[in-house]
């Protein structure tokens, strides 16, 4: 079998899975995005992946993203960084992606609205924000108890659009231990919603391993990467 079928037939059976998992909350499936983690992956694994009806992809980095555009630009997808994206890159990627999945700095936000406002009939850039539901120093994303104070600063951006949370938790093989960290940022997620007066729909949270866990704690996005295009090429 071929790279091209093979991502294909990956793509069916992810799909598969989370009708499975939905159906099982009483959710529907099309309340679920999939976001195909398409990091180090060529263009043509995600141009196969693109023709067999995958349409969100994901990318780690400004600069990797930079190279692979001339050869995907056309494609009528919507492109998330889900990556952490460090405040000098902050003008790229606001030109760059549709998404902005890993807001965790004010200062971050400032620089993404100013150079999105900078763009001639630009629409909002989407910005999640990211939480570190695990107390990791090593780790991206804004504390629980610093969400709030960023929703509210995100709010008043006039080219930032702030759809809702994002996190990353422990890879573990226990999912039962996974579970509470989803749980957590629901119920973040419906507490910031509440304290700022508007809806936050989104719940980025999920990959590959965990995704079913995730979906059925109220994951809208999930981001898989593995369960689609396999183990990712060497650098």
């Amino acid at each position: 079998m071929d790279d091209r079928n093979q991502i294909r037939d990956n793509l069916v059976r992810v799909q598969e899975r989370i009708a499975a998992s939905a159906r099982k909350v009483g959710r529907r499936s099309d309340e679920i995005t999939l976001i195909g983690i398409s990091k180090t992956q060529p263009a043509e694994a995600i141009r196969a992946a693109y023709e067999a009806g995958l349409r969100h992809f994901g990318e780690n980095r400004v600069q990797e993203w930079e190279g692979k555009r001339p050869a995907l630009g056309e494609l009528q997808a919507t492109w998330h960084l889900v990556g952490h994206l460090q405040s000098n890159k902050a003008a790229r990627a606001a030109g760059l992606f549709h998404s902005v999945d890993s807001v965790d700095d004010l200062a971050l936000a400032q620089r993404l609205d100013r150079a999105r406002g900078e763009q001639a009939g630009a629409t909002k850039l989407r910005v999640l924000i990211e939480v570190r539901v695990e107390e990791e120093e090593s780790k991206s994303g804004v504390r629980p108890q610093e969400a709030a104070e960023l929703g509210r600063k995100l709010t008043e951006f006039r080219h930032l659009e702030l759809a809702g949370l994002m996190c990353i938790p422990p890879l573990l093989e226990d999912l039962a231990k996974v579970r509470p960290y989803f749980r957590r940022l629901r119920e973040l997620r419906d507490s910031l919603a509440r304290e700022i007066g508007r809806e936050l729909p989104v719940l980025s949270m999920g990959m590959s391993h965990d995704f079913e866990v995730a979906i059925e704690e109220g994951a809208t996005e999930i981001r898989v990467g593995t369960a689609i295009f396999g183990s990712r090429p060497a650098k």
